[in-house]
């Protein structure tokens, strides 16, 4: 392989997420301000994805304070916490820049009907496991990275636990039995 190619696939984040134009996301980013380290949250509609490999890159837009804000991400970029989808949009188009001459509810897409909103997630590259003959001396050794492996989409399953509660007959209680004292008691 290449060098510059296996350099790139070091690069590369192991689980991206799959992402189209048109959708509503957001996007947790990590900034440094000195020595302080914070997460800020960009929320808006995926308006272009380009690129491919370590530059794959998508821009995101949304209005704030009546000015239209559009920031772009890099896919791979350690600095990207997550991105989370908020919405799924319907875009008949690769780059929706008709979206910039835009104001208020026209500069939104029409959500998908029925789509559900999942968190998948496209898995680029896995880690290598060394073999029996590739360890020598109880130490592994890696094995040469391979062109990039075919990219298979993995999907979160999320199981819902229900509780249950058990009712129980309650036994009522009519009468104590008589026994000898009570006897007494009710002759007095």
């Amino acid at each position: 392989m290449d060098i510059i190619k296996s350099i790139e696939h070091e690069q590369l984040k192991n689980k991206v997420p799959s992402l189209k134009v048109g959708d509503t996301v957001k996007v947790h980013q990590r900034i440094k301000e000195g020595n302080r380290e914070r997460i800020q949250v960009f929320e808006g509609i995926i308006i272009k994805k380009q690129g491919g490999g370590v530059n794959s890159t998508f821009t995101v837009r949304r209005i704030s304070y009546g000015v239209g804000v559009e920031k772009t991400f890099l896919l791979n970029s350690p600095l990207m916490e997550k991105v989370e989808l908020v919405r799924v949009g319907k875009a008949r188009r690769a780059k929706l820049y008709y979206l910039r001459d835009r104001v208020g509810k026209s500069a939104k897409t029409k959500e998908q009907i029925g789509a559900r909103i999942e968190n998948k997630e496209i898995v680029l590259k896995e880690e290598i496991v060394p073999t029996t003959e590739e360890v020598v001396d109880e130490t592994p050794v890696e094995a040469a990275p391979e062109e990039a492996a075919a990219v298979e989409t993995t999907e979160v399953v999320k199981e819902e636990v229900v509780d249950t509660v058990k009712e129980e007959p309650v036994e009522t209680v009519t009468e104590a039995p008589e026994t000898e004292e009570t006897a007494e008691e009710d002759k007095k």
